[in-house]
């Protein structure tokens, strides 16, 4: 299984995700695929935001089952907590 989510990339960029993924709201790609075609479609999508940023998660065997990698700037972070992996949300001031 893997789960995209991407922000302020080019429409054809979305286009060309569709024909492997489903999009089941704008921006955000589910799917099964197998793991070099998910290592293709990121290289795909990485160089051809054009600003834009994404996340993508997927399965994987580790102690949550999934990992996840972000491209460009977004508003939340990665921090690793001994091995488990946990979002960081800027605080509003």
């Amino acid at each position: 299984m893997i789960v995209m989510i991407l922000e302020r990339v080019p429409v054809s960029l979305r286009g060309e995700l569709s024909r492997w993924l489903l999009e089941p709201r704008a921006g955000v790609f589910v799917g099964s695929i197998k793991s070099t075609v998910r290592t293709k479609l990121w290289e795909r999508v990485c160089s051809g935001m054009k600003g834009g940023a994404g996340i993508m998660l997927y399965q994987t065997n580790n102690e949550q089952g999934f990992e996840i990698q972000f491209w460009g700037t977004t508003d939340r972070s990665v921090i690793d907590c001994d091995g488990l992996k946990l979002i960081q949300i800027p605080r509003a001031e």
